[in-house]
């Protein structure tokens, strides 16, 4: 069967994550109906290169699915982009993978951008892409804490207790804060991340532009290792799963 793989944007908003659930509707479930037309009417599966978190967005989501039919790959943008209506998911364009292309496993490099709405009005326009912080937030600090999560580490004290991955040694790359005007925007990169991993990073980050602990605490408790002494869970909505990266990279049609 023919491999296509998806580049893919989406709202997070009306969905319970990217992966099938049980009582509500997913980025998955809405792709893989779109998809059972070119399938033989059968819903094949569509795997991601990350299983976004309910209300977590994506601007460069990369997905793959196995057709029944050899087509051409505007043909299938164009079918599933149809199909995808009314929901918020777009297919921005399609490609031909190797045979034994993975949309997860063959992957090398993920990226993640945090927005921060950092101001005392609420967001309108913004409803549900941003974290409202109302309090003035000091970027410059939270930038200079961030520097001391980057590389190689154990990062147990920002993973998830629902988080299935087996051990949590990763290499953050990036960890970059910066204030845009009214907007606190967190960048960050990695091979892969751990569940909630970035969220969390990005909750206790903004204690420190709170004024509440100081630059060394991330690090304190990065070393320590333990997720109760780490800051919240940042909203899902600030979030939005950036890009991926293949090596060698893949050839997307305009």
């Amino acid at each position: 069967m023919p491999r296509y793989a998806l580049l893919i944007e989406y709202d997070g908003a009306p969905f319970l994550g990217w992966q099938r659930q049980k009582d509500g509707l997913s980025v998955q479930q809405v792709l893989e109906e779109a998809a059972a037309p070119l399938n033989g009417g059968v819903e094949p599966v569509v795997g991601a290169a990350g299983r976004t978190d309910a209300g977590v967005h994506a601007e460069g989501q990369v997905a793959q699915v196995d057709l029944a039919a050899d087509l051409p790959v505007d043909r299938v943008r164009e079918a599933l982009n149809t199909r995808t209506r009314p929901h918020p998911v777009s297919v921005l364009s399609v490609a031909r993978p190797p045979a034994e292309w993975s949309a997860r496993f063959s992957a090398v490099h993920r990226a993640y951008r945090y927005r921060i709405l950092n101001r005392r009005a609420r967001p309108g326009l913004e409803m549900g892409r941003v974290w409202h912080v109302p309090q003035r937030l000091d970027a410059a600090a939270m930038h200079e804490a961030a520097q001391g999560l980057l590389g190689h580490h154990d990062f147990s004290a920002f993973r998830a207790a629902a988080c299935q991955a087996k051990d949590a040694l990763r290499t953050l790359d990036r960890l970059d804060v910066s204030r845009v005007g009214e907007e606190v925007v967190v960048r960050v990169e990695a091979r892969s991340f751990l569940h909630h991993q970035v969220r969390n990073m990005v909750g206790t980050l903004a204690m420190v532009g709170r004024g509440q602990r100081p630059v060394s605490w991330p690090r304190q408790v990065l070393e320590l290792g333990d997720r109760r002494r780490a800051g919240q869970t940042a909203p899902a909505e600030g979030l939005c799963f950036v890009s991926v990266r293949y090596d060698p990279p893949l050839d997307w049609p305009a």
